[in-house]
């Protein structure tokens, strides 16, 4: 999918100085899905930035904050495996490519329409990941749960499950 390095290069939110240890641990033991959700967040966060940019007429900022959301989300699109399933990827690169586009536009014209209709889609898209990650989350545990009390039921000795001891001689 994407490198977790990639993460912090494309999102611009970690420093390369140990200046935020938090946000690197996060990142580094995240998994792919919650990786996905930082991508999200950061595209949100980046697009709304330049969006207040535009409004106080500060091109420079807004041109450094979207070309940020931009990259976000071509690193997005870079990372879809079509080899897993090849007909969502597709439906994910037309909703990518939209993003993209409706972010150029917005750099280009200072339009902070076509940023409030990325926004949109990025929130939408946002909150289904959040649901993935949730659904993942209970399943998770839910094996977990299984496997413990599995464990539990199992002799000490390693005899097979069922097997009884008799103190009888």
């Amino acid at each position: 999918m994407f490198r977790r390095a990639d993460l912090t290069d494309v999102s611009g939110a970690m420093e390369t100085s140990p200046a935020n240890p938090y946000l690197r641990d996060a990142v580094m033991t995240a998994t792919p899905e919650q990786l996905q959700l930082m991508l999200y967040d950061g595209a949100i966060r980046f697009a709304i930035q330049a969006k207040d940019a535009i409004l106080r007429q500060d091109f420079e900022t807004s041109f450094e904050k979207l070309t940020r959301a931009q990259n976000i989300v071509l690193e997005m699109q870079n990372g879809l495996d079509f080899d897993v399933n090849p007909d969502l990827c597709k439906r994910m690169s037309a909703i990518y490519t939209f993003l993209y586009n409706k972010l150029v536009d917005a750099n280009v014209q200072h339009e902070t329409a076509a940023i409030d209709d990325a926004v949109r889609v990025l929130n939408i898209e946002r909150e289904t990941w959040q649901i993935l990650v949730d659904r993942l989350g209970s399943l998770s545990v839910e094996q977990q749960e299984t496997n413990s009390s599995e464990e539990q039921n199992q002799p000490a000795d390693g005899a097979a499950p069922g097997a009884t001891l008799s103190v009888e001689g």
